[in-house]
């Protein structure tokens, strides 16, 4: 496996076999379209089932409404709509609901909404008073505007498939990112999560890397204005520090993280996580010299001008086109991937 820094895009190696689909685009059962927040994957994605994406026209009136229009037949079809609701994360959470609200009145026999990337998953509980628990809202709308079924990655909360009374297959991204780490043969492996609130994710990370060890960052502040105290648990002198978590946004915790990996001993430092949100400050932060690789995958879409020279990203097309033909096959999913 050949790995390109800066604008790598590489995919598992554990998905080599293309499914048989004869006979299931003759007749037209299975339809794959895709919103306008990451056609590059969805094009991936339909070229691992051996099909075109479907016809469809986007656009969008003066005042900014969207504008969704399926150009051919999916009367009776099982239809899958490929959409992260990435920044602009309204405008594409809401064109993915369009999206749905059309294959629905087109008579669509069933509609999964396929996202590689769920907004608003991070306001999963209330933590205070008077204010919204987003990632329910987001369910109630998608369920609301006749999505049949969900097919979601890395969920930032896994509670958040219980927001959801039709079907949900949650997959991850880990496998993808396994397969590059190995064939990278490092040695004296710590697996680190950032905070301890990722300890479940970093344990189950671990375990995947023949049951490395794991150490957690644990942050403390004493009072109100007073500086944050972070400690690390566990043995990272000497090794090669994982730091894995479900998405990286602003990049402030990861680095803080990795600096105090390196303050402590860590002879090299990586950064995993499935979802490259890159919020500003977040180029400058992971491309500061403290990371050797940061490596993520394509559920979000990156720009040139997010790139940076110590960025790996692996596609998850594989992995998606296999769910997605496993759940039109009603086969198994509850196992894969993990």
């Amino acid at each position: 496996m050949n790995a390109h820094r800066g604008s790598a895009v590489l995919s598992s190696a554990s998905l080599k076999v293309q499914p048989d689909i004869t006979g299931v685009t003759e007749n037209h059962r299975l339809r794959l379209f895709s919103g306008s927040a990451n056609v590059p994957l969805s094009q991936e994605v339909a070229r691992y089932l051996g099909m075109d994406l479907g016809p469809m026209i986007r656009k969008r009136f003066a005042d900014g409404e969207l504008y969704v229009q399926i150009q051919e037949s999916i009367r009776g079809c099982d239809v899958y709509l490929i959409q992260p609701t990435c920044k602009p994360v309204n405008d594409n959470l809401m064109e993915l609901l369009i999206m749905v609200d059309a294959c629905r009145r087109a008579s669509a026999r069933q509609i999964t909404a396929v996202i590689p990337y769920y907004g608003y998953a991070r306001a999963d509980r209330k933590t205070a008073g008077r204010e919204s628990i987003t990632a329910k809202l987001v369910a109630n709308l998608i369920t609301k505007a006749g999505a049949s079924r969900v097919l979601a990655m890395d969920l930032h909360s896994a509670q958040i498939q219980g927001y959801f009374d039709i079907p949900f297959d949650h997959v991850y991204g880990s496998p993808v990112i396994f397969d590059y780490l190995a064939s990278k043969q490092l040695s004296d492996i710590v697996v680190v999560s950032p905070d301890v609130g990722g300890v479940a994710r970093a344990r189950a990370f671990a375990k995947k890397l023949d049951d490395a060890p794991l150490a957690i960052i644990d942050k403390r502040r004493q009072a109100h204005n007073v500086a944050e105290v972070m400690n690390v648990i566990g043995d990272v002198k000497g090794k090669t520090a994982i730091l894995v978590d479900d998405m990286i946004d602003t990049g402030g915790t990861i680095t803080e993280g990795a600096r105090l990996l390196r303050e402590r001993g860590a002879r090299q430092v990586y950064a995993c996580a499935t979802h490259a949100v890159f919020s500003p400050p977040a180029k400058e932060r992971l491309s500061s010299g403290l990371f050797e690789e940061v490596i993520v995958t394509n559920t979000i879409p990156i720009t040139d001008s997010d790139r940076f020279p110590q960025l790996v990203t692996l596609s998850v097309a594989n992995l998606l086109g296999e769910t997605i033909w496993r759940i039109h096959e009603d086969t198994s999913v509850s196992s894969m991937f993990r």
